[in-house]
């Protein structure tokens, strides 16, 4: 017990906390009553924590190889979770495997066996039948998100990888959707579910309300209201991808700072999108219902339902963006003249008049600043930003939040500086190695 504590203090530490929250808390002590447990919690709500605390009290230092997987519906997801990891400051190592990413990069990091493995059900099931890690010392499994895994057909892979776990002790599914039913190939029997989804989503400070437009055409509204709601973080919701690309061109040409997010760009694109808007780089991203769920995006003020949700499941999940841990936060809908309000609305929101003229937001304060060199290259964001100030002539406050890769690393840096930057350090040498350095598109 004393170990536990001391592990507790540690990460509470390393994360900021003052102190440990319900979800987290219940956690710990039921992590001793039951080797089953569901945790029911939206996303947002120390979630993650609260099942790595767990984890890390039962991680043996002295087993080599993989002691815990963790499986996700998402490349996102995992490697939001791998970012949680490594600020807890475990002092264990970790890794992501997930479908874009290089095979060979991941073969290669089970060369010394990571003791958390964290991935999406195919590329997981990949390793395994290639023999890329062995699975006997796997003791701890936590599916994430599991039932979006299901959904997104992901049922036959997680069954064959439960499958090949033989030393599997204790199972932790989380969910961000009640009423769900756990799949027979989990192994789960007599659950300890704790359920937080009631005490949470009664109390979110979402104010509700509504813009209309004069005609069918709803684009021309949308951006004013953009305009008027200015630099607060926003997520603008669209039913179709085509829609998405749509309003950016016009964002795009109108010079409004923004990215989008769906299903038919490239990892690699959506993967920058999310990174940039965590950073400040940009402050409105616009999304399908991709973006709904198993994304930890902080501190958002605004949703907008450019696109009526289907149903009001898909509604609450687009509206669990905002109002989090306390914060309040404001969904917006779009109507065209003739459009009514859903009925799964819970209040009928407040209708607002916009002005005519509004002016374009402010750019942001950030831009992001890549280079081309990552984890592989055992860059640190010390050694980044020590680089910036020493070679960059930046102050720290002018260096923002740091992402480093396995290849690359991205830099939040002051917008009105980055340009100067890029010309101190375009011919320096970062850790005595010349790499690629520019402002990330």
């Amino acid at each position: 017990m004393k170990q536990k504590n001391e592990i507790t203090s540690k990460v509470l530490g390393n994360l900021k906390f003052e102190s440990l929250n319900a979800i987290q808390n219940a956690m710990i002590s039921n992590d001793l009553k039951s080797n089953n447990i569901v945790l029911l919690a939206p996303t947002g709500s120390g979630k993650t924590v609260a099942f790595l605390l767990p984890l890390l009290h039962q991680i043996n230092a002295k087993v080599i190889g993989v002691q815990a997987l963790i499986l996700v519906p998402s490349r996102e997801l995992a490697l939001q979770i791998e970012q949680v990891f490594r600020m807890m400051g475990s002092g264990f190592k970790v890794n992501c495997c997930y479908g874009g990413h290089l095979m060979k990069t991941e073969r290669n990091n089970f060369t010394e066996p990571p003791v958390v493995l964290i991935g999406t059900p195919g590329r997981i099931a990949a390793h395994l039948r290639r023999g890329s890690f062995n699975p006997e010392t796997v003791h701890l499994l936590v599916l994430d998100e599991f039932d979006k895994s299901l959904d997104l057909g992901f049922s036959d892979d997680m069954s064959y990888i439960i499958s090949q776990l033989p030393s599997i002790k204790k199972r932790i599914l989380t969910s961000a959707t009640p009423a769900v039913e756990i799949p027979s190939f989990s192994g789960v029997v007599n659950p300890v579910t704790l359920n937080f989804l009631s005490e949470i989503e009664d109390s979110p400070k979402i104010v509700y309300k509504a813009v209309r437009a004069k005609d069918t055409d709803k684009l021309e509204i949308l951006i004013r209201l953009i305009c008027f709601l200015g630099n607060e973080p926003t997520l603008v919701f669209c039913n179709h991808r085509e829609a998405v690309d749509r309003i950016s061109e016009l964002l795009l040409s109108e010079g409004v700072v923004h990215d989008t997010f769906h299903g038919g760009l490239e990892q690699d694109d959506r993967e920058r999108a999310l990174l940039k808007f965590r950073n400040g780089s940009h402050q409105i991203l616009i999304t399908t219902d991709l973006a709904s769920r198993g994304l930890d995006i902080p501190e958002i003020k605004n949703i907008i339902h450019y696109q009526s949700a289907n149903t009001e499941e898909v509604f609450i999940h687009r509206n669990g963006r905002t109002a989090r841990m306390k914060n309040e936060g404001t969904s917006w809908l779009v109507l065209s003249e003739k459009e009514a309000v859903p009925e799964f609305v819970p209040v009928y929101p407040e209708f607002v008049n916009l002005p005519e003229q509004v002016r374009l937001p402010e750019p942001p304060p950030w831009t992001t600043l890549y280079i081309g060199a990552g984890k592989k290259d055992k860059i640190s964001k010390t050694d980044i930003v020590g680089f910036l100030i020493q070679k960059g002539n930046l102050h720290k406050e002018d260096v923002g939040l740091i992402t480093i890769l396995d290849d690359s690393s991205f830099v939040a840096v002051n917008r009105l500086k980055i340009r100067r930057v890029i010309n101190l350090i375009k011919d320096e040498k970062i850790k005595n190695k010349k790499v690629r350095i520019a402002i990330s598109e």
